[in-house]
């Protein structure tokens, strides 16, 4: 391996920047276009394994930009937890690229230009985002992430699309700027530090009311991570076509929210403070209600991408659980469900995008008998909706075992209970729709027109994250291993 680890760090934020600009110099050839959009993806997804690899032998990989002042610096350090996130974001970015050409042009989009050049800053962002070694560094990235996801919101130039918009940026810039802002310039003179640290930041003899008040302002400020009250602005997003809804608001932003909140809560605060804190278990009711109620919306929701929105929202109220619980099961279960939930809902949102593209359909009522003009995105879309669940043989299992288990080592019978009936509403509002699609009941005309699947190149890309639900269930391990290492990292700064 010639290339050195800190430049391969380092190209995985540059490459996304230097795609776009190679986006708009092939704008006018869409061919070529995605031709760079495709092998800049796989040189980025190359980057990623090289440095997991790098890590799993033991490499301790960072890389310092500039210094805006002494402690406040733009810095990056690759530790499991944000390798998990970027290995994710940059498998699914090259998988959505193939889903994304064969929707735009089955959908006959405009500006595809801009799509592709936002798609790949909002990348780059992420990729920064994963590897920050610093919440400042963090926070710049994670307002880019916020800003270059924008136009993709409002990619249909409708009044709708800008109404969505505005709610989209309200929300995220108003939460980050007013709360998230704010908890990082408290913990800044509080403990003198932002550097992400094995155990936290905040000495033993802190004010547990004052640093528990900084863990409500980081929770509510981590507007991304969609906990009641601040999740207007997730089903306000669906109004972006499928594929960024697909890779965006299952994958890298939202996930980006509940990936801050865990490293905040683990590298921060650290787990052992973390239980000690007035304000813990009210932020862990408070998910709790998050999971319950978006499950109980999402069931009256009949537009399909409003209905797997609502459902992200529950979703990642699990993810904030986990965090929130600090026992070792708890950020398990936590990080791998940040891994199965991608799979899972990513596939979930290629087949809503698949069926709108095929028949233009968006309304779950309208979906009863499409099993036989669609049988391979139905089929997915079964099993994804497994995952999401988390029952066998999909991924989703696993992660919320070690959820449940987190909530039963730490006694929160409650949590416990919000986990099983979520799971139960879960197939309530989910199973329906293959169901109706494969057994329509007497008197539908059982579609006899012939198979009418979406463009071959998004089939293929449902094909592979369908897939990856099933291989996360049978081959866990890689995974595991992972976010098993999270809590194990001795001192960010000297490897193992």
């Amino acid at each position: 391996m010639n290339l050195s680890l800190e430049l391969l760090l380092q190209l995985t934020i540059i490459l996304p920047l230097l795609a776009t600009l190679a986006i708009v110099a092939t704008g006018k050839h869409p061919n070529l276009r995605e031709a760079v959009t495709i092998s800049f993806s796989l040189a980025v997804l190359f980057c990623v394994i090289n440095l997991y690899q790098g890590l799993s032998a033991g490499a301790s990989i960072e890389v310092f930009w500039w210094q805006l002042m002494p402690g406040l610096e733009v810095s990056f350090a690759v530790e499991p937890l944000g390798m998990l996130f970027a290995l994710i974001a940059s498998f699914l970015w090259l998988i959505t690229t193939l889903y994304a050409i064969g929707y735009m042009r089955g959908h006959g989009e405009d500006n595809q230009t801009r799509f592709y050049l936002c798609f790949a800053l909002a990348i780059s962002a992420v990729m920064g985002l994963a590897f920050s070694a610093n919440l400042f560094t963090l926070f710049i990235f994670y307002e880019v992430l916020t800003l270059s996801t924008y136009p993709l919101v409002t990619h249909a130039g409708t009044e709708k699309a800008k109404q969505g918009g505005r709610v989209y940026l309200g929300i995220l810039l108003g939460t980050s700027i007013a709360f998230f802002l704010l908890a990082i310039i408290l913990t800044w003179f509080v403990a003198g530090t932002l550097d992400f640290t094995p155990g936290g930041v905040f000495g033993d003899n802190v004010d547990t009311s004052l640093v528990g008040a900084i863990l409500v302002l980081f929770v509510f400020g981590i507007g991304k991570a969609a906990i009641m009250p601040f999740h207007r602005w997730l089903p306000a997003a669906m109004v972006a076509p499928t594929p960024v809804s697909a890779l965006l608001h299952a994958v890298a932003v939202v996930k980006a929210g509940v990936f801050t909140i865990l490293k905040v809560c683990v590298f921060i605060f650290g787990i052992e403070l973390l239980p000690t804190l007035p304000t813990t278990e009210f932020l862990l009711y408070l998910a709790g209600a998050s999971v319950l109620l978006a499950s109980i919306v999402a069931m009256r929701q009949d537009n399909l991408k409003a209905r797997l929105a609502y459902s992200t929202i529950s979703q990642l109220g699990y993810i904030t659980i986990g965090a929130l619980l600090a026992t070792s099961s708890g950020v398990i279960g936590s990080s791998m469900h940040i891994a199965t939930h991608a799979f899972g809902k990513i596939t979930l949102f290629f087949c809503a995008g698949a069926i709108l593209v095929a028949t233009h359909k968006s309304k779950v009522s309208e979906m009863r008998g499409l099993g036989f003009t669609m049988p391979v995105t139905m089929a997915a879309f079964f099993i994804a909706s497994l995952s999401i669940i988390g029952v066998p043989p999909a991924g989703g299992t696993w992660s919320k075992w070690f959820l449940l288990m987190g909530t039963i080592e730490t006694g929160y019978w409650v949590i416990m209970m919000v986990l099983m009936v979520s799971s139960l509403l879960n197939i309530a509002y989910l199973l329906p729709i293959p169901y109706h699609a494969f057994f329509p009941g007497k008197g539908h005309p059982a579609e006899k027109a012939g198979v009418k699947e979406a463009p071959l190149i998004s089939l293929v890309a449902i094909a592979v994250t369908t897939l990856g639900c099933l291989i996360l269930f049978i081959y866990p391990q890689p995974l595991y291993e992972l976010a098993k290492t999270i809590l194990t990292v001795p001192g960010v700064s000297h490897g193992h």
